[in-house]
């Protein structure tokens, strides 16, 4: 599996500075709300500095940068400070972060010359690790161009060995492509272990089950289109049920716009070659409110019982009616592996669709469980924090620490198809 990408275990740490790329976007609002991605980390850290190496850090936090715009907003919000706080309190050591100045909205322009001072610091051991500024506070993280390069260039210049621990982050960015074309670069555990999992993806037990839901039908598209053919049954949940919803059954459902619904109608068309596989769950909610589940203001249809032309207020939810219908009831326990990305409801006010499947999927006990990250391993934390924590141990189970980039790998067809892995690979060929 990883036999083609180097592998940080077979790299020379003695007293080397390691400059390590981790998916530690776990803040939101300056809170962490659930450190699973950092601990996720925490045996890639330990490794390094058993073997001598000295870290440095760095990750992206939310989205700094106002498209519209063309700003980068630098403020507690996106700060890497909650996360150096928790690593202190976890692991009783001291990251230090540097500071820099910003430029006109423009964000960091680059790495600048005090930063030297704390790389001394590092390599005497006055300190034990550096923690850069959140990665997209940097004017060159996302470009293409020069300021791209410039910017992975010098975080080069601040180690000896680049290490992606940061499956989470595939985009092709400086601090996760481009410092690969500076520095000896491997793969770390992290990143080694989803790698192993996704193969339980691409090389499923059948029968396969894969649950999707988003908020957007055209975002998970061309990944919808590659499980179809991948799975044995496809469920959707969210936004993207409703759209395919009212492009195949002709109706109109509140919030759901004419480009989810002329996305959803081509796949309709494209999932009418193999019906037998979408699985579509026969009860949903229907309420006139968003921001609230209040009792008389919420209602659920059945799907047989919907007629062209009917036009809806928000669908909010899968009812959880849906997962005690006896055909949903057996395709899921007959499984013998299930990929969950997905949160049925709107959150965090409609809650019992996505417990219902949760519980579900649990009652199997033959089946590998495949969570996907961010939002769906967030609410099943949230909503079921028993299961949760059986989840974290059981080898039935496996959460991704990145649901995105599992669906883009998927989307590419191997896992070897996302940038920053084909980036480390190309420095095995070398």
């Amino acid at each position: 599996m990883t036999n083609s990408i180097p592998l940080l275990q077979d790299a020379d740490l003695k007293d080397k500075v390691v400059l390590v790329r981790v998916d530690h976007n776990v803040v939101k609002k300056g809170i962490i709300h659930d450190p699973y991605r950092i601990d996720a980390t925490i045996g890639t850290l330990y490794y390094i500095a058993a073997k001598g190496g000295k870290i440095i850090l760095m990750s992206h936090v939310g989205r700094p940068r106002n498209k519209k715009e063309n700003t980068i907003e630098i403020g507690d919000n996106t700060s890497v400070q909650p996360i150096v706080d928790y690593l202190r309190t976890k692991l009783h050591i001291n990251f230090q972060i540097p500071e820099f100045h910003e430029h006109e909205k423009q964000g960091y322009l680059g790495l600048e010359t005090s930063i030297n001072h704390m790389i001394k610091d590092l390599k005497n051991n006055v300190i034990d690790g550096i923690y850069l500024p959140n990665t997209r506070w940097f004017y060159g993280e996302e470009r293409k161009d020069e300021w791209g390069d410039r910017l992975a260039n010098q975080l080069a210049g601040l180690a000896d060995i680049f290490v992606n621990d940061a499956f989470g982050s595939w985009q092709a960015h400086a601090s996760t492509v481009g410092v690969t074309k500076y520095l000896p670069s491997y793969a770390g555990f992290l990143m080694q272990k989803e790698i192993s999992n996704l193969d339980r993806v691409f090389k499923p037990q059948s029968p396969f089950i894969a649950v999707v839901a988003g908020s957007k039908f055209n975002t998970k598209i061309d990944s919808l289109y590659a499980l179809l053919d991948k799975a044995d049954f496809l469920v959707l949940g969210g936004v993207i049920y409703n759209a395919y919803l009212c492009a195949k059954y002709g109706i109109k459902i509140k919030g759901v716009d004419d480009e989810d619904i002329a996305t959803a109608l081509q796949f309709v068309e494209y999932a009418q070659k193999c019906p037998q596989k979408m699985v579509e769950l026969p009860y949903i909610v229907e309420s006139d409110e968003t921001d609230a589940c209040v009792e008389g203001k919420y209602r659920v249809h059945a799907i047989k019982d919907l007629k062209k032309g009917t036009e809806l207020n928000y669908v909010l939810d899968v009812a959880k009616e849906s997962f005690e219908d006896d055909k949903i009831k057996a395709i899921f326990m007959g499984a013998h592996s299930i990929f969950i990305n997905a949160v049925m409801g709107y959150t965090p006010h409609f809650n019992e669709g996505t417990i219902a499947l949760d519980e579900l999927i649990d009652k199997n006990k033959d089946a590998v469980k495949l969570y996907g990250g961010g939002d769906t391993m967030q609410e099943l934390k949230r909503l079921l924090p028993g299961l949760y924590i059986v989840a974290l141990d059981s080898p039935k189970y496996y959460i991704f620490t990145g649901g995105g980039a599992v669906l883009k790998a998927i989307e590419e067809g191997h896992v070897y198809g996302l940038e920053p892995v084909k980036a480390l690979m190309a420095k095995n060929e070398q």
